[in-house]
């Protein structure tokens, strides 16, 4: 099978979104009145959308109203503190450029805000990725297929032509959900053994090795 298009999750594959996420997660914790969370807690929370996030942060036996509260602060203060030690993973940029030179058509899709994604993609991959997805009314979070259609329809691409690569069992389910492939990366927010059984279709632990992959495909 020959490939000619990736599309790529965002938190924890291309993008090491994790201390952004923990800070605005405490910062509304803390509004709240509510015991702050260590990084490895949220890196466990993370995958399925804001809201399961802040549900997921809070209390248990938290109330619908409160979470709905926790949420609103948190979305208000990541939306504008959601660069501050944001980064991409060491060698992602190298692969981009690579699979850009050698014509593939690329896009991420998110369980973010759709704004929160395309603001992100935008600042650090505009060079590279022009389609960015994330959850919003018209599109349901994954692991529904809905963001990577979506892409795959901006993008003119087949499904057959795709193939997808995240860093969670969320992403695995995605891909197979929407008749991909998946790509299994270990430097992201889950490990290997997560993606194992998920039933990942690859693993990779760094990025170039996405290009074998498509070279053998």
């Amino acid at each position: 099978m020959t490939y000619n298009t990736v599309i790529f999750d965002m938190d924890g594959t291309v993008l090491n979104t994790l201390e952004d996420l923990k800070d605005s997660v405490n910062y509304a914790l803390n509004q709240m009145g509510y015991p702050s969370r260590t990084l490895d807690e949220v890196r466990r929370f993370v995958g399925n959308g804001a809201r399961l996030l802040i549900e997921r942060a809070v209390p248990t036996g938290t109330t619908k109203e409160a979470c709905d509260k926790c949420l609103n602060i948190y979305s208000k203060h990541y939306a504008t503190n959601m660069q501050n030690k944001t980064k991409p993973y060491d060698g992602i940029i190298d692969l981009l450029k690579e699979l850009k030179n050698r014509k593939y058509k690329l896009a991420i899709v998110s369980n973010k805000f759709d704004t929160s994604v395309k603001a992100l993609c935008k600042d650090h991959y505009d060079e590279y990725i022009k389609v960015a997805i994330g959850e919003s009314q018209n599109v349901a979070r994954k692991p529904a297929p809905d963001s990577v259609f979506t892409a795959m329809k901006e993008l003119g691409s087949k499904g057959e032509e795709s193939i997808y690569v995240g860093d969670s069992d969320v992403d695995v389910q995605t891909a197979h959900n929407a008749g991909l492939k998946c790509v299994g990366v270990t430097w992201g927010f889950r490990s290997r053994e997560i993606l194992l059984n998920a039933g990942a279709d690859y693993i990779i632990d760094k990025p170039r090795e996405l290009v074998q992959i498509l070279e053998k495909a």
